[in-house]
Protein backbone atom coordinates (compact mmCIF):
# COMPACT_ATOMS: atom_id res chain seq x y z
CA UNK A 1 0.00 0.00 0.00
CA UNK A 2 1.16 3.52 -0.79
CA UNK A 3 0.55 6.75 1.07
CA UNK A 4 0.69 10.44 0.27
CA UNK A 5 2.12 12.85 2.84
CA UNK A 6 -1.37 13.61 4.15
CA UNK A 7 -2.36 9.94 4.46
CA UNK A 8 0.91 8.89 6.11
CA UNK A 9 0.71 11.82 8.52
CA UNK A 10 -2.81 10.83 9.51
CA UNK A 11 -1.82 7.18 9.87
CA UNK A 12 1.19 7.94 12.10
CA UNK A 13 -0.24 10.89 13.98
CA UNK A 14 2.40 13.35 12.78
CA UNK A 15 2.07 16.56 10.82
CA UNK A 16 2.70 16.83 7.11
CA UNK A 17 5.21 19.55 7.96
CA UNK A 18 7.17 17.03 10.04
CA UNK A 19 7.23 14.52 7.18
CA UNK A 20 8.42 17.17 4.75
CA UNK A 21 11.16 18.15 7.18
CA UNK A 22 12.22 14.51 7.53
CA UNK A 23 12.52 14.42 3.74
CA UNK A 24 14.60 17.61 3.70
CA UNK A 25 17.12 16.34 6.24
CA UNK A 26 17.32 12.91 4.60
CA UNK A 27 16.01 10.83 7.48
CA UNK A 28 12.85 9.72 5.66
CA UNK A 29 12.73 10.09 1.90
CA UNK A 30 9.58 9.14 -0.04
CA UNK A 31 9.74 6.05 -2.22
CA UNK A 32 9.05 8.24 -5.22
CA UNK A 33 7.48 11.49 -6.37
CA UNK A 34 4.57 11.03 -8.79
CA UNK A 35 3.88 12.99 -11.98
CA UNK A 36 1.84 15.51 -10.00
CA UNK A 37 4.74 16.24 -7.69
CA UNK A 38 3.30 14.41 -4.66
CA UNK A 39 5.55 12.46 -2.31
CA UNK A 40 4.58 8.79 -2.27
CA UNK A 41 5.57 6.48 0.62
CA UNK A 42 5.63 2.69 0.56
CA UNK A 43 5.88 -0.01 3.21
CA UNK A 44 9.61 0.46 3.75
CA UNK A 45 9.05 4.14 4.52
CA UNK A 46 6.18 3.31 6.88
CA UNK A 47 8.46 0.92 8.76
CA UNK A 48 11.25 3.49 8.95
CA UNK A 49 8.86 6.13 10.27
CA UNK A 50 7.83 3.73 13.02
CA UNK A 51 11.50 3.29 13.95
CA UNK A 52 12.04 7.05 13.96
CA UNK A 53 9.07 7.59 16.27
CA UNK A 54 10.30 4.86 18.61
CA UNK A 55 13.68 6.57 18.87
CA UNK A 56 12.03 9.97 19.36
CA UNK A 57 9.94 8.53 22.20
CA UNK A 58 13.18 7.37 23.83
CA UNK A 59 14.62 10.88 23.61
CA UNK A 60 17.17 10.29 20.84
CA UNK A 61 18.03 13.38 18.77
CA UNK A 62 17.11 13.50 15.08
CA UNK A 63 20.77 13.72 14.10
CA UNK A 64 21.58 10.51 15.98
CA UNK A 65 18.45 8.80 14.66
CA UNK A 66 19.52 9.60 11.12
CA UNK A 67 22.96 8.12 11.75
CA UNK A 68 21.37 4.97 13.17
CA UNK A 69 18.64 4.23 10.62
CA UNK A 70 20.69 5.15 7.56
CA UNK A 71 23.72 3.06 8.56
CA UNK A 72 24.42 0.01 6.36
CA UNK A 73 24.64 -2.12 9.50
CA UNK A 74 21.18 -1.10 10.73
CA UNK A 75 19.08 -4.16 11.63
CA UNK A 76 15.39 -3.32 11.98
CA UNK A 77 14.50 -6.48 13.88
CA UNK A 78 17.24 -6.02 16.47
CA UNK A 79 16.29 -2.35 16.76
CA UNK A 80 12.70 -3.32 17.57
CA UNK A 81 13.91 -5.72 20.25
CA UNK A 82 16.07 -2.97 21.74
CA UNK A 83 13.11 -0.57 21.67
CA UNK A 84 11.04 -3.12 23.57
CA UNK A 85 13.71 -3.57 26.24
CA UNK A 86 14.12 0.17 26.69
CA UNK A 87 10.37 0.78 26.84
CA UNK A 88 9.98 -1.98 29.43
CA UNK A 89 12.73 -0.34 31.49
CA UNK A 90 10.98 2.99 31.06
CA UNK A 91 7.71 1.41 32.23
CA UNK A 92 9.45 -0.06 35.28
CA UNK A 93 10.83 3.37 36.10
CA UNK A 94 7.41 4.98 35.77
CA UNK A 95 5.89 2.26 37.97
CA UNK A 96 8.53 2.98 40.61
CA UNK A 97 7.89 6.72 40.48
CA UNK A 98 4.12 6.17 40.68
CA UNK A 99 4.60 3.87 43.67
CA UNK A 100 6.82 6.50 45.27
CA UNK A 101 4.15 9.13 44.64
CA UNK A 102 1.44 6.90 46.13
CA UNK A 103 3.53 6.44 49.27
CA UNK A 104 4.07 10.19 49.52
CA UNK A 105 0.33 10.86 49.22
CA UNK A 106 -0.33 8.26 51.92
CA UNK A 107 2.20 10.02 54.17
CA UNK A 108 0.55 13.40 53.57
CA UNK A 109 -2.82 11.87 54.43
CA UNK A 110 -1.41 10.32 57.59
CA UNK A 111 -1.92 6.73 56.46
CA UNK A 112 1.75 5.68 56.65
CA UNK A 113 5.27 6.89 57.29
CA UNK A 114 8.11 7.21 54.78
CA UNK A 115 11.86 7.46 55.30
CA UNK A 116 13.87 10.14 53.54
CA UNK A 117 15.70 7.36 51.67
CA UNK A 118 12.38 6.07 50.29
CA UNK A 119 11.43 9.53 49.06
CA UNK A 120 14.37 9.63 46.68
CA UNK A 121 14.68 5.95 45.78
CA UNK A 122 12.78 6.29 42.49
CA UNK A 123 14.82 9.27 41.33
CA UNK A 124 18.14 7.63 42.17
CA UNK A 125 17.10 4.43 40.43
CA UNK A 126 16.22 6.48 37.36
CA UNK A 127 19.70 8.02 37.30
CA UNK A 128 21.29 4.58 37.47
CA UNK A 129 19.10 3.13 34.72
CA UNK A 130 19.70 6.09 32.42
CA UNK A 131 23.47 5.76 32.89
CA UNK A 132 23.29 2.01 32.33
CA UNK A 133 21.30 2.49 29.13
CA UNK A 134 23.71 5.06 27.71
CA UNK A 135 27.09 3.95 28.97
CA UNK A 136 26.73 0.59 30.78
CA UNK A 137 28.90 -1.54 28.50
CA UNK A 138 31.62 1.02 27.94
CA UNK A 139 32.12 2.01 31.57
CA UNK A 140 32.22 -1.63 32.72
CA UNK A 141 34.83 -2.36 30.07
CA UNK A 142 36.85 0.69 31.06
CA UNK A 143 36.56 0.61 34.86
CA UNK A 144 35.49 -2.97 35.65
CA UNK A 145 32.18 -4.46 36.76
CA UNK A 146 33.02 -4.33 40.48
CA UNK A 147 33.82 -0.62 40.34
CA UNK A 148 30.55 0.22 38.60
CA UNK A 149 28.46 -1.91 40.96
CA UNK A 150 30.05 -0.15 43.94
CA UNK A 151 29.33 3.19 42.30
CA UNK A 152 25.65 2.28 41.76
CA UNK A 153 25.37 1.09 45.36
CA UNK A 154 26.86 4.37 46.57
CA UNK A 155 24.30 6.31 44.57
CA UNK A 156 21.41 4.28 45.97
CA UNK A 157 22.69 4.99 49.50
CA UNK A 158 22.78 8.75 48.95
CA UNK A 159 21.03 10.79 51.61
CA UNK A 160 18.58 13.55 50.73
CA UNK A 161 21.29 16.10 51.53
CA UNK A 162 23.77 14.32 49.23
CA UNK A 163 21.24 14.12 46.41
CA UNK A 164 20.49 17.84 46.64
CA UNK A 165 24.19 18.69 46.79
CA UNK A 166 25.18 16.61 43.77
CA UNK A 167 22.33 18.14 41.75
CA UNK A 168 23.50 21.61 42.77
CA UNK A 169 27.11 20.74 41.87
CA UNK A 170 26.10 19.70 38.35
CA UNK A 171 24.50 23.11 37.85
CA UNK A 172 27.54 24.91 39.30
CA UNK A 173 29.88 23.04 36.97
CA UNK A 174 27.93 24.17 33.90
CA UNK A 175 27.78 27.79 35.07
CA UNK A 176 31.46 27.89 36.00
CA UNK A 177 32.49 26.29 32.71
CA UNK A 178 30.72 29.02 30.74
CA UNK A 179 32.69 31.67 32.64
CA UNK A 180 35.93 29.70 32.36
CA UNK A 181 35.51 29.14 28.63
CA UNK A 182 35.33 32.90 28.14
CA UNK A 183 38.88 33.21 29.52
CA UNK A 184 40.18 30.79 26.90
CA UNK A 185 42.69 29.47 29.43
CA UNK A 186 42.17 25.99 30.98
CA UNK A 187 44.80 26.90 33.59
CA UNK A 188 42.87 29.99 34.73
CA UNK A 189 41.48 30.23 38.24
CA UNK A 190 37.92 29.84 36.95
CA UNK A 191 38.80 26.79 34.85
CA UNK A 192 40.54 25.13 37.77
CA UNK A 193 37.51 25.88 39.94
CA UNK A 194 35.38 24.04 37.35
CA UNK A 195 37.79 21.08 37.50
CA UNK A 196 37.59 21.02 41.29
CA UNK A 197 33.80 21.17 41.22
CA UNK A 198 33.87 18.30 38.76
CA UNK A 199 36.02 16.29 41.16
CA UNK A 200 33.56 16.96 43.98
CA UNK A 201 30.70 15.88 41.71
CA UNK A 202 32.20 12.55 40.63
CA UNK A 203 33.17 11.62 44.20
CA UNK A 204 29.45 11.36 44.95
CA UNK A 205 29.30 8.52 42.40
CA UNK A 206 32.72 6.87 42.59
CA UNK A 207 33.56 4.52 45.42
CA UNK A 208 37.19 5.70 45.18
CA UNK A 209 38.76 8.75 43.52
CA UNK A 210 42.04 8.74 41.63
CA UNK A 211 43.67 11.43 39.52
CA UNK A 212 44.32 8.87 36.76
CA UNK A 213 40.66 7.90 36.53
CA UNK A 214 39.58 11.55 36.62
CA UNK A 215 41.93 12.41 33.76
CA UNK A 216 40.76 9.35 31.82
CA UNK A 217 37.13 10.37 32.24
CA UNK A 218 37.94 13.85 30.99
CA UNK A 219 39.52 12.38 27.85
CA UNK A 220 36.43 10.22 27.30
CA UNK A 221 34.32 13.39 27.32
CA UNK A 222 36.12 14.36 24.12
CA UNK A 223 36.48 10.92 22.52
CA UNK A 224 32.86 9.85 23.03
CA UNK A 225 30.47 11.94 20.95
CA UNK A 226 27.63 11.39 23.43
CA UNK A 227 29.58 13.15 26.18
CA UNK A 228 31.01 15.71 23.78
CA UNK A 229 27.57 16.68 22.48
CA UNK A 230 26.31 17.08 26.07
CA UNK A 231 29.03 19.59 26.94
CA UNK A 232 29.28 21.23 23.50
CA UNK A 233 25.55 21.64 22.92
CA UNK A 234 25.43 25.37 23.76
CA UNK A 235 29.12 26.21 23.72
CA UNK A 236 31.21 24.22 21.18
CA UNK A 237 34.64 23.29 22.50
CA UNK A 238 33.53 22.98 26.13
CA UNK A 239 34.30 19.25 26.36
CA UNK A 240 37.89 19.74 25.17
CA UNK A 241 38.31 22.78 27.42
CA UNK A 242 37.09 20.83 30.47
CA UNK A 243 39.44 17.96 29.58
CA UNK A 244 42.40 20.32 29.41
CA UNK A 245 41.42 21.95 32.70
CA UNK A 246 41.12 18.56 34.43
CA UNK A 247 44.44 17.38 32.99
CA UNK A 248 46.08 20.48 34.45
CA UNK A 249 44.20 20.00 37.73
CA UNK A 250 45.28 16.37 38.09
CA UNK A 251 48.73 16.82 36.58
CA UNK A 252 48.02 13.87 34.29
CA UNK A 253 47.60 13.99 30.54
CA UNK A 254 46.07 11.00 28.78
Amino acid sequence: MEYTVQKLGKLAGVSTRTLRYYDEIGILKPARVNSSGYRIYGQAEVDRLQQILFYRELGVSLENIKNIVTAHSFDATNALKEHREKLLAKRDQLDMLIANLDKTIAVKEGRRTMTNEEKFEGFKRKMIEENEEKYGEEIREKYGRDTIEKSNAKLMNMTQEDYEKVTSLEKQIKETLVQALATGDPASEMAQKAADLHKQWITFYWAEYSKEAHAGLAQMYVDDERFASYYDEKHPGTAAFLRDAIHIYTGIKK
